[in-house]
């Protein structure tokens, strides 16, 4: 197993931070190695924006539902997806773009571009020595966010990252199995086959989280998404990013 492939599989959520800023060094190597990622026919449809404000990084805190650890990391970037260059570069080459910008294909484009971005930078992070978290809740007040982000037409702020030096230690979650993930030639949908893979799943889960709360805590992966799916979340989205001239078409 070489070191990169070593690094992914010890990955693990990071939300303590020691009070250390990220150097300029280490920032833009983390966005080079984002940039690098794949992207679809390079269009290069994100753009990143680096959260050092603490002000701003206060109120992100606040908008993804008070996780300090925004707040607290060495570094917060946010991931977007972006077509608002692309939209200029209609006006510039004197081409019609509108239909495929606002298409819900060029969003997808976009959201991938960003995700395999963030991805790498990731990566890229934890090869250093640093901790990282996702943090999705921004999507909990996206009006607000893009307001306190100046965020265009045709951009969409769409999950944070935060960065920094680890100040805990926390156990690698498990995944779910293998053969549950993977399918080959074509989809296993028999319910039987899931059903016992997922009750499989269900109790390495259980033991990670009694593990890991000295027995306060042992439930189920299948509890979680129960619970988690049933809840009516973000149902403004559609509007949100139709407003913001994306997946119109």
């Amino acid at each position: 197993m070489n070191e990169t492939i070593e690094t992914m599989l010890n990955h693990r959520s990071v939300r303590k931070f020691k009070d250390e800023k990220l150097s300029p060094e280490q920032v833009q190597m983390i966005v080079e190695a984002a940039q690098m990622a794949s992207t679809s026919s390079f269009i290069q449809a994100y753009s990143i924006i680096g959260v050092t404000d603490p002000d701003k990084k206060k109120k992100l805190a606040e908008l993804a539902g008070g996780q300090d650890y925004v707040s607290d990391s060495g570094h917060f970037f946010v991931f977007c997806a972006d077509l608002y260059r692309h939209s200029l570069i209609g006006q510039w080459e004197q081409a019609d773009v509108e239909d495929s910008i606002t298409s819900m294909e060029k969003f997808m484009v976009s959201v991938i571009d960003a995700s395999l971005a963030a991805q790498n930078a990731a990566v890229a992070a934890e090869s250093m020595g640093l901790g990282i978290c996702y943090i999705g809740g921004l999507r909990n007040n996206l009006p607000e966010v893009s307001e306190l982000l100046e965020t265009p037409e045709h951009v969409v702020p769409l999950f944070g990252l935060t960065v920094g030096v680890p100040d805990q230690e926390t156990a690698v979650k498990p995944r779910m199995p293998f053969q549950t993930i993977y399918h080959e030639n074509s989809y296993r949908h028999q319910e039987e086959t899931v059903k016992q893979e997922l009750d499989e799943y269900n109790e390495a889960i259980s033991a990670y989280y009694h593990d890991r709360t000295s027995g306060k805590r042992s439930d189920k992966w299948t509890q979680q998404m129960a619970a988690m799916l049933q809840k009516k979340n973000r149902m403004y989205m559609k509007d949100f990013v139709e407003g913001k001239l994306f997946a119109k078409k």
